[in-house]
């Protein structure tokens, strides 16, 4: 076995990576209501999940940008599967040995969000430094598999709580966790390549001191943002505030967004060597506005639901997209870029959810007053593109 084909145990790897990445931010959402319920949580309290899930992902992100380095990919690979798994298993326990579930529940999410935090740096440059054709669509194709993990984890929860009801969450979450303790073998034993020679890689002062890396970076926040906004509201929104029942609220509104936003990145994946990404993404910011619109203002459950669906499919290029042109025109960033780059899209992915969660408090649970704050980062994603894409430096 030699060439590309040597490297299908590490493609299955990083596709479960990411599938263990998805179960991560999209299975606890799928319970705020639950939670709310069950433990009287508010929706403020309740936006504190996802903050905490993201900042720890971004504090894993920052002292990976030196420590991958040194420790080596695959142990920091494979902590990152153990960290996944035990953190789950953790959110099945822990809460109900706890005087306040709440405090229970963010240890648990601290705890899965370093294992996503470590994968989100890592995966990507595992599959970039495989010596595949087209990396931009292998990129895109790698991401995608976050969505197809998303929808997969909506379908079977919802299938099992429609079986066993939502009482038995504490089940599911175990066995969500088989995902990552299975995925340790994997990455224990598949190839792993350094993204950059040893010694060849750009110093963070190198990038803290090009104009670019400042662009990417904002642009990156932004995405995250846009994307996790919804995303990790969608359910909430759909059965509360548009008053559909809670199977169809997770089909169509965070299972429907999760499988536009796969379908975005498979098509991207497929055709796009033959489009401007760039402008693509500029065009997807606005279309991404235009979904918040609807969803914000949605006078009919369908309206609201289409909104959620079409930002899902307008957020698909945005992150894979990101990191495609990161790498191409900063070619030797190496680990730091990487690392910066899940930094930043994590920041928009803790502050987004934050903020939306926020609003919808102070507007009296309103969630949908949330979404329209939400619409502030599409808007100013389209206007980073556009700088980003006029840049004399940007190529």
């Amino acid at each position: 076995m030699t060439g590309k084909d040597h490297y299908g145990k590490t493609k299955l790897a990083c596709y479960l990576g990411f599938v263990t990445q998805a179960i991560s931010a999209n299975f606890v959402p799928l319970l705020f209501l639950t939670f709310y319920t069950a433990y009287g949580i508010s929706y403020a309290d309740l936006a504190l999940i996802p903050f905490t899930f993201f900042v720890t992902q971004l504090i894993v992100d920052l002292l990976c940008a030196k420590a991958a380095d040194r420790i080596g990919y695959r142990t920091s690979v494979v902590i990152a599967q153990v960290t996944s798994g035990l953190g789950l298993l953790m959110l099945a326990f822990v809460p109900d040995l706890c005087s306040n579930p709440f405090v229970g529940i963010l240890v648990s999410v601290t705890v899965y969000a370093i294992g996503s935090g470590l994968i989100e740096v890592l995966c990507s440059p595992i599959i970039e430094a495989c010596p595949f054709d087209n990396k931009a669509g292998m990129m895109s194709l790698l991401h995608s598999f976050y969505c197809w993990g998303a929808v997969g984890t909506i379908l079977a929860s919802t299938l099992f709580f429609v079986l066993f009801g939502t009482s038995n969450w504490r089940i599911l979450t175990c066995l969500w966790a088989a995902v990552p303790l299975y995925n340790v073998y994997n990455f224990a034993t598949c190839p792993i390549e350094p993204i950059v020679a040893e010694g060849e890689g750009m110093t963070i002062k190198q990038l803290f001191g090009t104009k670019l890396f400042w662009l990417f970076v904002a642009l990156m926040v932004c995405a995250g943002a846009a994307e996790l906004s919804m995303a990790q509201w969608a359910s909430a929104f759909a059965e509360s505030g548009l008053g559909v029942t809670k199977t169809t609220g997770d089909l169509l509104g965070a299972c429907g967004f999760a499988a536009f936003m796969g379908l975005s990145r498979i098509w991207y994946g497929r055709y796009g060597q033959k489009v401007d990404l760039t402008k693509f993404m500029i065009l997807s910011g606005i279309l991404c506005l235009v979904a918040y619109i609807l969803a914000a203002f949605a006078m009919w459950p369908l309206m609201g639901l289409i909104g959620c669906m079409l930002c899902g499919f307008s957020v698909g290029i945005m992150w894979p997209g990101s990191i495609s042109i990161s790498s191409s025109r900063l070619p030797g960033g190496g680990t730091a870029l990487f690392a910066f780059l899940a930094l930043a899209g994590d920041l928009g992915g803790a502050v987004g959810p934050a903020v939306v969660g926020s609003i919808s408090h102070i507007f009296g649970e309103n969630i949908q007053a949330g979404l329209t704050a939400g619409m502030v980062f599409p808007l100013m994603l389209a206007v980073i593109v556009y700088l980003v894409k006029t840049d004399r430096n940007a190529g």
